[in-house]
C-alpha cells in the first residue's frame, strides 16, 4: 500500500519567518504548512492589508499561523527580526527590493550574517521590472491573459507565484540538504508573479488556446455551449469521449475531423439546448462522459 498524501511531508523540522504580506506569501505558507513546515509570520504596526480589504480571506490564510508584529524600521524591529532570523531557514520576503534594501535586508548583508539561512523573495515583475509597481492585475495584463474588460476570474498569478514561492523553498531546502557541507549554505530564491503568469500563458503561447485550436473553441467536444436551464462545459476531447458524445446527439461522424466542421457543432449545440443541467448530469454519469453543467452567467 502506498503512503498516503497526507504523510508526505518533506518540510518537517524546516523554520520559516515570513514577512510576506497581501496574498501570494500567506497563501505560499499555507503550501509549506502542509508540508510539514513551522514558521512566524512578522507583521508591520499597521498589519497585514488583506486584513483591511478582506478579513475572511486573512482569517482562511493564517489559521495555525503564529503571528508577531514588529516595525522594521526600529531598531527594536531589527533586534527582533535577527533574533527571529538567527533561528530560521527559509525567509519568504514580499518586498520590492529598493524596499529590502532600506529594511537592511538585501542578500548580501543577511547572507553574510546569517549564513545558513535561504530567502525566497515574491517580486512583482522580472530582474530589473522588480521594482517597478504592480499587481496580479496587470501582470496578466503583461501576458494577454484579460479579455475585453472583464476581470479574471480569479488571481492567477498572485496564486500561481505562490506555488512557485513553495517550490522555491523546497529548492532551497534541497540545495542546503544535498551541499554535500557540514555547514548549511543559503540561496537566494527570486519568485516573479510576471513569471506566473507568464508560466500560465503558455498554452496560449504555444496556440493550444487560440480560436482556431481544438481546445481553444475549434472542437465540437470542447467548448461551453448552452443548455435550458443554465451551461454546460463540455471535455469531450478524446475520440472516444467524442464518439460517445456525438451517438448520444444522434450526429454521424467518420472521424476525429468532423468535431471541427459547423455541421456537428451545431447538431451537438442544439442537442444540448434542449435538455437540463439534470438531464445532462444524468448522461454524464451514464455515459461516462467528461461534462460539468453550471447556472446561467449572472448578470453584469
Amino acid at each position: 500500500m502506498s503512503a498516503s498524501r497526507t504523510a508526505l511531508r518533506p518540510l518537517r523540522g524546516v523554520r520559516i519567518l515570513s514577512l510576506a504580506l497581501n496574498l501570494p506569501g500567506p497563501a505560499a505558507l499555507l503550501r509549506c504548512k502542509a508540508m510539514g513546515a513551522s514558521f512566524t509570520k512578522l507583521e508591520p504596526p499597521s498589519g497585514d492589508p488583506m486584513q483591511h480589504y478582506s478579513p475572511t480571506a486573512y482569517a482562511a490564510l493564517h489559521t495555525g499561523v503564529k503571528v508577531a508584529t514588529a516595525d522594521l524600521k526600529t531598531d527594536a524591529g531589527q533586534v527582533r527580526l535577527s533574533r527571529e532570523l538567527a533561528r530560521t531557514d527559509v525567509l519568504l520576503t514580499s518586498f520590492r527590493p529598493s524596499a529590502l534594501q532600506r529594511l537592511g535586508l538585501g542578500w548580501g548583508r543577511l547572507h553574510r550574517d546569517f549564513p545558513a539561512l535561504s530567502q525566497v523573495a515574491i517580486v512583482g515583475g522580472r530582474g530589473a521590472q522588480a521594482d517597478v509597481p504592480g499587481h496580479d492585475l496587470t501582470y496578466l495584463a503583461e501576458n494577454g491573459l484579460v479579455t475585453g474588460l472583464d476581470l479574471p476570474a480569479t488571481l492567477y498569478a498572485d496564486m500561481g507565484g505562490s506555488l512557485m514561492a513553495s517550490e522555491a523553498v523546497l529548492q532551497a531546502v534541497l540545495a542546503s540538504r544535498m551541499s554535500g557541507s557540514t555547514t548549511a549554505r543559503g540561496v537566494f530564491i527570486e519568485v516573479a508573479l510576471a513569471d506566473a503568469a507568464a508560466w500560465l500563458a503558455r498554452p496560449r503561447d504555444w496556440r493550444l488556446t487560440t480560436p482556431e485550436a481544438p481546445i481553444g473553441g475549434a472542437h465540437a467536444g470542447y467548448r461551453v455551449y448552452p443548455c435550458l436551464d443554465g451551461r454546460v462545459a463540455v471535455a469531450a476531447l478524446e475520440p472516444h469521449f467524442a464518439q460517445a458524445l456525438c451517438t448520444l446527439a444522434g450526429v454521424p461522424i467518420d472521424g476525429p475531423a468532423d468535431l471541427l466542421t459547423p455541421r456537428v457543432h451545431t447538431a451537438i449545440a442544439a442537442f444540448l439546448a434542449r435538455r437540463t443541467r439534470a438531464q445532462l448530469d444524468a448522461l454524464a454519469a451514464a455515459h461516462d462522459l467528461p461534462l460539468h453543467t453550471l447556472p446561467r452567467e449572472a448578470a453584469r
